[in-house]
């Protein structure tokens, strides 16, 4: 891998950014993923404000390497949560799930890069509009909270790629280096990995919620709750009790009384399984064992690297004769 806008932008090795996960992206995550060459961020939208500085001061003893923070702009504390960030020196921060207009302008004056996460080029082009540094699409492959419009990644690149000149980071179905190839040839210069760093053995998730990941297949998860927030589930009791309720037409009030509170940390952080709620990727399909960050980093590398020289060598991609005659 090459340097390229997106390593300098954040002065990393490698253009792979680790996506700030509810009850997955704690301090020990993001410090291995940023120690490896790439660029860790906590998710602090599963975190109290007291908790998310506890889980900053371990980031700075526990790494010198670049690392930052996602951030869901619909969080229910979010002016108290930008303003710690501002007074504990975080220099970058991912936004998501909300206007990048509203905070871009106070992060960049306390000297913060900011990038914001879109699903759509519309919302791309309202991103440059709001002075971003760089641009996260995200295709609806991805776990968790995602994009109506459910456009995939390889056709949202492009797509994003021909709305605006910023720096762009792919994101959603990419667990392997010939996937980070693949979004690059679209027009991407850095990937968002969230489901493949999700269930590594540094990820604060509950092993027994690894364990049902690594089991799944084809097909396993799905995109519902389109009447709350979109949100890529795995198909368990809950989803089954939520699909039902979908299915006869039920009301978001009545959707949110199935889930009950705190339904995610249920599911991801305790392990609950069956009555939880299950957010990963389709991608987690492709993963069957629990490994270091370091392994996947340097797996990531390799493939990647294999992956190019391979099609550089091969005579099916040697380019295309426009004078040929059939």
């Amino acid at each position: 891998m090459k340097e390229n806008r997106i390593t300098q932008l954040f002065g990393i090795q490698y253009p792979i950014i680790q996506g700030g996960m509810v009850w997955c992206s704690g301090w020990r995550l993001a410090a291995a993923v940023s120690n490896a060459g790439g660029l860790g961020l906590l998710g602090a939208g599963s975190m109290h404000p007291e908790t998310l500085l506890e889980h900053i001061n371990k980031m700075k003893t526990a790494t010198n390497k670049p690392w930052g923070i996602n951030v869901p702009l619909m969080y229910p504390e979010i002016d108290r949560l930008i303003q710690l960030i501002i007074d504990n020196g975080v220099k970058i921060v991912f936004t998501s799930a909300g206007s990048p207009k509203k905070y871009t302008a106070k992060l960049h004056e306390a000297g913060i890069k900011v990038t914001h996460v879109v699903s759509s080029s519309k919302f791309a082009r309202k991103c440059q509009e709001a002075g971003v540094d760089a641009i996260v699409a995200e295709g609806f492959e991805a776990g968790g909270h995602n994009g109506r419009e459910e456009t995939t990644t390889l056709t949202l690149i492009p797509e994003v790629r021909q709305a605006t000149d910023l720096p762009l980071i792919a994101a959603g179905g990419i667990a392997s280096g010939s996937g980070i190839l693949a979004t690059m040839a679209l027009g991407a210069e850095g990937v968002q990995i969230g489901t493949l760093f999700a269930l590594t053995t540094e990820s604060s998730a509950a092993e027994a919620f690894k364990q049902r990941c690594i089991a799944l297949h084809e097909g396993d998860t799905m995109l519902c709750l389109k009447k709350i927030a979109p949100t890529r589930l795995i198909k368990n009791a809950l989803y089954e009790e939520v699909a039902q309720a979908e299915d006869r037409g039920a009301q978001p009030d009545e959707l949110k009384a199935i889930l009950g509170a705190a339904a995610s940390k249920r599911g991801i952080f305790e392990g609950d399984v069956e009555h939880g709620e299950l957010e990963i990727g389709q991608v987690a399909a492709a993963i069957n064992s629990i490994e270091s960050v370091d392994t996947v980093m340097q797996r990531l590398v390799t493939e990647f690297n294999a992956c190019r020289q391979r099609i550089m060598a091969c005579p099916h991609f040697g380019g295309i004769d426009t004078n040929k005659q059939e």
